[in-house]
């Protein structure tokens, strides 16, 4: 049973920083990809920011500049650091995974409030 599980959402006020972790567990296959998105109320979801096996990274437009994507290959951990958020990035924020043979999970979402 491969699990997802977030961490490090929570409030902040404008111009604040937080960082998001997810942490892989029970994946029977190489995780290739993994990412996070965002869900905004009464919006698509959308990819904030993703990252190869190798450390190659795509961003969102909005994000850039301001969020920044790792993973520790080793421990099958993604992170997004945040700074200079915005209340247009209040959302709930999705960890997303994708291994060989094509397979998909998703964590189960952490909330981000950016409200002052």
């Amino acid at each position: 049973q491969v699990q997802l599980v977030e961490s490090g959402g929570g409030l902040v006020q404008p111009g604040g920083s937080l960082r998001l972790t997810c942490v892989v567990s029970g994946s029977r296959f190489s995780i290739n990809a993994m990412g996070w998105y965002r869900q905004a109320p009464g919006k698509q979801r959308e990819l904030v920011a993703a990252i190869s096996t190798g450390g190659s990274t795509d961003y969102a437009d909005t994000v850039k500049g301001r969020f920044t994507v790792s993973r520790d290959n080793a421990k099958n951990v993604v992170d997004l650091q945040m700074n200079n958020l915005k209340p247009e990035d209040t959302a709930v924020y999705y960890c997303k995974v994708d291994t060989r043979f094509r397979f998909t999970y998703w964590g189960q979402g952490t909330q981000v409030t950016v409200s002052s």
